[in-house]
């Protein structure tokens, strides 16, 4: 089956001209359909993303007694150990803890209110052990940001809403974001998974887009798509996988479904697979006002406006085990 995820040369839409006006058309086609993209010509150098990996790697082997002194809740900027969340419980779906440990670090825009901060700025946490980690992350992350707006910006002009009609200016000045780096240990490690438990189970990402630097496998991303039900996502080492989320899926005015994913567990054919992904998830201000598309852009009419901040944090709040 053809996968309904479309490859964007997002270095044609840059460019302008004809070739971007139907780059836009196709764009809109395919996230009516998946809400997923596969990027290229994006300009990030794979060579960071790789030094990137390599040190995420070198972290998540220290012991975990080491790791526990970065240890934070689901919401903060360091090491989120294993058992720390079930991802299904964001659709509504009980399953079993994700088997995944993650180290993130998160937007540095504070606004001056203490509680707003502490919510959606708290400091990042640098591991000593890893030196190198921080200025690979952050030259990273600044990449993911500028390319997160860039998308934006295509989106809005798929939908004829380009320029002064863009209807995120000003909108994500300040904007929230997080950047996770995903470890999937091998089967080998974890043991078998118990029923109807995953690498993180289903689920749509709550923000805009989420830039997703992904390592194949057998236990790897599955994208679910009216068409074919879930299927193993299409894998190009050149592009980055983009997946809309929630808060847009919203301001499309239900146009565009958020893409909706997973990650198989580790499989018995693959016992040593051990996967490291790099995801951002990018939002908007924190107390940025979304007002929906109406017909005929919009799928649906009459939904009211939401606050960014507040519709994120409902999410985040559903998926923390124990919450």
């Amino acid at each position: 089956m053809t996968s309904p995820i479309l490859t964007v040369d997002i270095s044609t839409w840059r460019s302008g001209g004809a070739a971007a006006e139907a780059l836009c058309r196709a764009v809109d086609d395919s996230l009516q359909k998946a809400g997923f993209l596969l990027v290229t010509g994006h300009g990030v150098d794979p060579d960071l993303s790789g030094a990137l990996r390599a040190a995420a790697r070198e972290f998540f082997a220290l012991p975990t007694e080491v790791k526990a002194r970065y240890a934070v809740a689901v919401g903060g900027r360091g090491w989120i150990g294993p058992g720390m969340e079930a991802n299904g419980y964001s659709e509504g779906t009980e399953t079993p803890p994700d088997l995944k440990e993650t180290y993130n670090s998160g937007a540095q825009t504070p606004v001056g209110d203490p509680e707003v901060d502490a919510l959606w700025f708290p400091p990042d946490v640098w591991p000593a052990e890893v030196p190198r980690l921080q200025a690979l992350f952050l030259e990273y992350t600044r990449q993911m940001k500028a390319l997160s707006d860039d998308l934006l910006a295509l989106m809005a002009t798929s939908l004829g809403l380009s320029g002064a009609a863009n209807p995120f200016h000003g909108l994500a000045d300040r904007a929230t974001w997080t950047s996770n780096i995903n470890h999937y240990p091998p089967l080998t490690e974890v043991g078998n998974p118990e029923e109807g438990q995953f690498r993180i189970g289903p689920h749509t990402d709550f923000g805009t887009v989420t830039i997703l630097d992904r390592e194949p496998g057998a236990g790897g991303l599955q994208v679910h798509s009216a068409e074919g039900g879930w299927a193993d996502a299409p894998y190009d080492p050149a592009a980055l996988t983009v997946n809309i989320g929630d808060i847009l899926e919203y301001w499309s005015g239900g146009r565009w479904p958020a893409g909706r994913h997973r990650v198989l567990p580790p499989q018995p054919e693959a016992a040593d697979e051990d996967l490291v992904s790099l995801i951002f998830f990018y939002e908007l201000n924190h107390d940025a006002v979304v007002h929906p598309l109406d017909p005929p852009v919009g799928a649906v009419a009459g939904r009211p406006p939401v606050v960014a901040g507040d519709f994120v944090k409902e999410r985040l709040d559903a998926i923390t085990v124990g919450s």
